[in-house]
C-alpha cells in the first residue's frame, strides 16, 4: 500500500479534466464527449483507498499491476475488470517493519492460502490471472498499516465474474481440491535452489519427503470418495508416493534419480484430468504446469 491519499484531490483532478475535455470539442462531437465526461465521472465515484480494501472486491488498478498504489477503481463484478480482493490478513502488530523482502516473503507464505480458500480450483481461474497483493510501504507502516490484500490480477486484457467459488462446492469436491493443491504446494515450496540433486541432495530429498506426506493425505481423502476414475487416480498417485518415498530415502544421487523420475511422471496434473471431469471440476491443465511437464 502507501501513504494515504486525499480521495478530494483525486476527484478534483479527474473532474476538471473531464470539464476541460467538453470545452475543447466542436457541437458535432459534444455527444461522444459527454459519454466520455460520463463514464470518468463513473470512475472517479468508484475510486477507493487500497486501505479499505475488502476480501471479495474487485477492481481495476490505477496504473500497471506492479507499482505503489494509493487507490483503485472498484466495480461491480459482473462489469470487466483486472483484479479481485481474494484474501486479508494483518502482520503482527508487535513487530517492527520487516522490510520490503520480509513482507514480501510473509506476503508470498500466507496469500497463496488465503487464495486457494477463496477459490481453491486454480485450473478454473482466467486465462492470465496471477497472484498479486498490496502490502505496507515503510511510510505506510509508521502510520499504522499493517494489512495484506491478496488478490488474483491479470496485468494484461480482463476477466468477468467473481472468482469466488469455495462455498459452492461439494464436499467432495473441496477434499479434492484440499489434497491436490498440498501436493503442489509441498513440490515447489521445497524446491531446491540447486539445478542439480549432486549439488543439494540433502535439499531435493527433503522436498521428496514433503511430496510424500502431501500424497498420502491425498491419497486417504480420496479413499472416501466414489468413482471410476478416482480410484485410478487414486492408485497412480500411491504408487507415486512409494517412488517419493524412496527417493527421500536414497543414499547417494543416482538412486535418488531412478525413484525421483517416476515419482515426478506419476504427479504430472494431466493424469487428474479423467479424475477432475468425474466429479466436475475444469479439466484444463494451466499452461505453466503443463509446460513443466512437458520438458
Amino acid at each position: 500500500m502507501a501513504i494515504r491519499a486525499s480521495r478530494r484531490s483525486l476527484r478534483g483532478i479527474s473532474a476538471v479534466a473531464a470539464l476541460l475535455a467538453i470545452g475543447a470539442v466542436g457541437c458535432s462531437d459534444v455527444s461522444d464527449a459527454v459519454d466520455s465526461a460520463k463514464d470518468s465521472a463513473k470512475k472517479v465515484t468508484r475510486q477507493r483507498s487500497v486501505f479499505s480494501l475488502d476480501t471479495g472486491d474487485c477492481y481495476n488498478p490505477n496504473g500497471k499491476a506492479e507499482e505503489t498504489a494509493y487507490a483503485v477503481e472498484i466495480v461491480p463484478c459482473d462489469e470487466a475488470h483486472r483484479g479481485q480482493v481474494v484474501g486479508e490478513f494483518a502482520i503482527d502488530n508487535g513487530k517492527g517493519y520487516p522490510g520490503d523482502d520480509g513482507i514480501a516473503t510473509i506476503a508470498d507464505t500466507r496469500c497463496p492460502v488465503e487464495a486457494q480458500n477463496y477459490a481453491p480450483d486454480t485450473w478454473a481461474l482466467p486465462k492470465g490471472v496471477a497472484l498479486f497483493y498490496y502490502t505496507p510501504t515503510k511510510e505506510s507502516w509508521a502510520t499504522g498499516d499493517r494489512a495484506v490484500s491478496c488478490t488474483y490480477t491479470v496485468e494484461k486484457g480482463t476477466f468477468s465474474g467473481s472468482l469466488a467459488t469455495a462455498k459452492s462446492l461439494k464436499p467432495e469436491q473441496t477434499t479434492y481440491l484440499k489434497g491436490s493443491n498440498a501436493v503442489y504446494e509441498a513440490l515447489w515450496a521445497h524446491q531446491s535452489e540447486k539445478d542439480a540433486v549432486e549439488d543439494d541432495l540433502a535439499g531435493y530429498k527433503a522436498q521428496a519427503k514433503a511430496v510424500a506426506a502431501a500424497l498420502d493425505a491425498h491419497v486417504k481423502g480420496l479413499d472416501g470418495i466414489e468413482g471410476t476414475e478416482v480410484g485410478k487416480l487414486r492408485a497412480t498417485l500411491t504408487k507415486a508416493a512409494g517412488n517419493w518415498k524412496k527417493a527421500a530415502s536414497a543414499a547417494d544421487a543416482d538412486t535418488f534419480y531412478i525413484a525421483y523420475d517416476p515419482a515426478f511422471t506419476d504427479i504430472n496434473p494431466s493424469k487428474s484430468v479423467a479424475a477432475r471431469k468425474e466429479l466436475g471440476l475444469a479439466t484444463t491443465v494451466p499452461a505453466d504446469e503443463a509446460e513443466v511437464w512437458a520438458g
